[in-house]
């Protein structure tokens, strides 16, 4: 049997921050694996047949206001400036997205001198609702049902396969409205992105004397052959606890590609990602990813996303019943002093990318605390 201090069980953005962490801060002689055939989790990218860069499993975008998050990756990559832009195609034309004045004007064939005649004709459209209680509601009382119609409605249903009256109010609520001409997706003070690419990133962050990655392996695979007296787990809770409870739903992506011609280096889609909320529409989004890297090339790959039931999962989904069904794994994990519940899935909640990374730094420190103050209580009862 192969000893290790700590068993991390995920090369992804939670994973790999504690890996690194707990190697270079801690001493600690750590075991990565990761049950698909790469790392990097989610945010792998790599070059298609054509020399593109894309990004496996769909467009990951960072941005952060958080500085220790900027300060850690930046000891592992260059970044590129880069702010993302989204539009939807919404009757032959592409408006902004998040809603703005431009959007506004374009859908409603009307002049708004200022910021003040937005708000007045939002206002206007608004619905008021004394209470959010779902998507729906969280939208109409903002813009107004016709918005909501044309904007929100058959994407969020698509997306979820739900319609917004069945989701948590925070689905839709946390999309902005803007009332001037911003036209960014995000607006966070820092906005780059890798220079070389995400999984470029995270083989420096790996790259560690103390640290030992096998992809292709699988935790259970593992356990016969490996111990170590700690683990992180960055994997479904509900895996790990081998479904007592029952699953917990996600939302999971298929993708379709297409390259095209484009002499000269000229891009193909007016912006990076295109929103399709007609329901007549299969997919969601179109993402072009020589936006995102900044290659210049005589073709462009393309992705189609399509929100499906199976597959990976990415999306938890937000109802009331699955965050009780949460939270009776959550209740269980109290009883693993010696596991780190890390992560999206560990944690089943959206969270961007700053976001993991913060929580896994967060994580680490913490558990180094108690390691120090009282190692017995990280042991296993």
């Amino acid at each position: 049997m192969e000893t290790f201090d700590a068993i991390i069980v995920g090369a992804g953005f939670a994973g790999s921050v504690c890996a690194r962490q707990m190697a270079q801060e801690h001493g600690l002689r750590v075991l990565v694996i990761d049950r698909r055939p790469h790392i990097a989790g989610n945010a792998h990218d790599a070059l298609d047949a054509h020399g593109i860069l894309c990004h496996t499993y769909g467009p990951h975008i960072f941005h952060t206001n958080a500085a220790l998050v900027t300060n850690f990756l930046s000891r592992f990559t260059n970044w590129r400036p880069y702010e993302h832009r989204v539009v939807a195609e919404v009757d032959g034309r592409f408006v902004p997205v998040p809603i703005n004045r431009t959007t506004v004007q374009a859908l409603h064939s009307v002049e708004l001198a200022d910021e003040s005649d937005v708000i007045a004709h939002l206002d206007a459209l608004a619905e008021p609702r004394a209470n959010l209680r779902n998507s729906e509601d969280a939208v109409v009382a903002k813009v107004g049902r016709d918005l909501y119609e044309r904007l929100f409605r058959g994407y969020t249903r698509k997306q979820w396969a739900l319609d917004p009256s069945e989701l948590h109010a925070s689905v839709c609520a946390r999309i902005p409205v803007r009332t001037n001409d911003d036209d960014r997706y995000f607006t966070d003070k820092f906005q780059q992105m890798p220079a070389d690419g995400y999984t470029a990133m995270f083989e420096r962050m790996l790259d560690h004397p103390n640290i030992e990655v096998r992809v292709g392996t699988a935790y259970q695979d593992a356990c016969g052959s490996v111990t170590a007296p700690q683990l992180v787990w960055t994997g479904p809770i509900d895996a790990f606890f081998h479904y007592r409870f029952g699953r917990l739903p996600y939302r999971s992506l298929r993708f379709e590609y297409e390259t095209r011609a484009t002499p000269g280096g000229r891009l193909a889609q007016p912006v990076a990602s295109v929103n399709y909320p007609n329901e007549r529409i299969g997919y969601t989004r179109v993402t072009e990813f020589r936006h995102l890297t900044g290659q210049v090339a005589d073709s462009s790959t393309l992705a189609y996303e399509f929100s499906v039931s199976d597959g990976e999962p990415y999306y938890p989904i937000p109802q009331a019943q699955n965050r009780e069904l949460f939270h009776r794994y959550e209740a269980l994990a109290k009883s693993r002093p010696d596991v780190l519940f890390v992560g999206r899935l560990a944690r089943y909640q959206y969270l961007n990318m700053d976001q993991v990374v913060a929580g896994a730094l967060v994580a680490v420190d913490r558990w180094a605390q108690v390691r120090q103050s009282a190692p017995q209580l990280l042991r296993a009862a």
